[in-house]
C-alpha cells in the first residue's frame, strides 16, 4: 500500500512513518511536509535510504503541490497541523490557515484523486473541558483555544465532505501525546529538558490541570487500525486512560530526572486553560485496539528517550532553556 503522509516529519507523523514501515513490508510511505520548526528532518534520518520511504517539502495549502505528489496514492493521512495552544493565543491566523483551509486542500484533493480513505489526525481538544464522565465521539464540540477551534473547524469540514460528497474520510480525535522526538515547547519534552539543564518548571495555575496521557507508539498503533479497519465516515477517540494532573506528572517527571521539587515554578494560568479532558475510547477498543505501555513505563522510557539523545533536543533549547 502506498500512503501519503501530511505533516510525517512532526512528533506524532514521524512516530507514525517508524510504525508502518517498521510492521508492513511492503507498504510504502510519502513524507509531505512544509518543516516549519515543529518539523524535523532528523526525526526521519534513519530512513534516508530507505526505498520505501520518501520525503517531499511543501505546503499542504498549496493545493497544485498536494496534488502532483499525492498521485498513486492507495490512501491519505493527514498530520499537518499547527498545535501548540499557546502559540494560537498570540496568532491565532496561522492556525486557521494551516489547520481549516489547509484540511480543506486536503479534501479536495482526495476527492479528484480518487484517494480510497483520508485518516485526518485531531484532538480530544476539540471537545473542550468535561468536570466528570469522559466526551463520545458525538457529543458537541466546546473548543477553548483558537487552536482547538481550528482542529473542531477541520473535524466539520471533514464531516461535511463525507456527507455531501461521500469522501471516504475518517476521523481520530486523540489525547494528550508523549515520546520520542517531541518538539520541547510541549510539557512533557519541556519538563524533562528543563530538569536536565536544572532550570524551573513552569507549572499554569494551580496545577490541578488534567490530561489523559498516551504513548504516542500506543496512539500509532491505534490510528494505523482506524486506518485500516475503521469505518468511512466515523470518529474515533484514542485515549489510554491515564488522568494525571500536571502537577502530578510534573513531580513524577522530576523524580525519573533524579531531581528535587525546588525547580518547580507556578506561573500565570494560560487564558482558557480548560480544565480536564477525559474521552471513552470504547470504540477503537472495540476495533481491538488496547495500549500496550504502562504510564509509568512510558514515561520513564520517554525521560530516558531525553537523557540519551540530547544531540537532538539541545540545539531546539538555544539559548539554555529558550525556545
Amino acid at each position: 500500500m502506498r500512503i501519503f503522509i501530511t505533516g510525517g516529519a512532526g512528533f506524532i507523523g514521524s512516530n507514525f512513518i517508524h510504525y508502518l514501515l517498521a510492521k508492513y513490508p511492503n507498504d510504502e510511505v510519502v513524507n509531505f511536509d512544509k518543516l516549519t520548526y515543529a518539523g524535523n528532518l532528523e526525526n526521519l534520518k534513519d530512513l534516508h535510504d530507505n526505498p520505501r520511504y520518501s520525503f517531499v517539502r511543501g505546503d499542504i495549502c498549496d493545493s497544485r503541490a498536494v496534488l502532483e505528489v499525492m498521485e498513486g496514492a492507495d490512501v491519505a493521512v493527514n498530520f499537518a497541523a499547527e498545535s501548540h495552544v499557546d502559540r494560537s493565543i498570540t496568532g491565532p491566523a496561522e492556525f486557521i490557515e494551516t489547520n481549516v483551509s489547509g484540511t480543506q486542500v486536503i479534501l479536495e484533493a482526495v476527492k479528484e484523486m480518487r484517494i480510497g480513505r483520508l485518516l485526518h489526525i485531531s484532538t480530544d481538544e476539540v471537545y473542550g473541558s468535561i468536570p466528570e464522565g469522559s466526551f463520545k465521539e458525538g457529543d458537541s464540540l466546546d473548543p477553548s483555544s483558537p487552536y482547538s477551534a481550528s482542529k473542531a473547524s477541520a473535524d466539520l469540514l471533514c464531516h461535511a465532505y463525507f456527507a455531501t460528497f461521500k469522501l471516504p474520510v475518517i476521523i481520530s480525535r486523540s489525547s494528550n501525546n508523549f515520546g520520542p522526538f517531541q518538539y520541547p515547547e510541549k510539557m512533557v519534552p519541556l519538563f524533562v529538558t528543563n530538569a536536565l539543564e536544572g532550570i524551573s518548571l513552569p507549572v499554569y495555575g494551580d496545577g490541578l490541570n488534567v490530561r489523559d496521557w498516551t504513548y504516542v507508539e500506543d496512539n500509532c498503533a491505534a490510528l494505523d487500525l482506524i486506518l485500516r479497519e475503521g469505518a468511512v465516515g466515523e470518529v474515533y477517540n484514542v485515549g489510554a486512560g491515564n488522568e494525571v494532573p500536571n502537577i502530578e506528572l510534573t513531580k513524577r517527571i522530576l523524580k525519573l530526572v533524579g531531581k528535587d521539587e525546588s525547580l518547580i515554578t507556578y506561573v500565570t494560568d494560560r487564558p482558557g486553560h480548560d480544565r480536564r479532558y477525559s474521552i471513552d475510547s470504547s470504540k477503537v477498543r472495540s476495533l481491538g485496539w488496547a495500549p500496550e505501555h504502562d504510564f509509568e513505563e512510558a514515561l520513564r522510557l520517554t525521560v530516558d528517550w531525553y537523557i540519551n539523545n540530547e544531540w537532538w533536543w539541545r540545539k531546539l533549547k538555544q539559548p539554555k532553556g529558550q525556545l
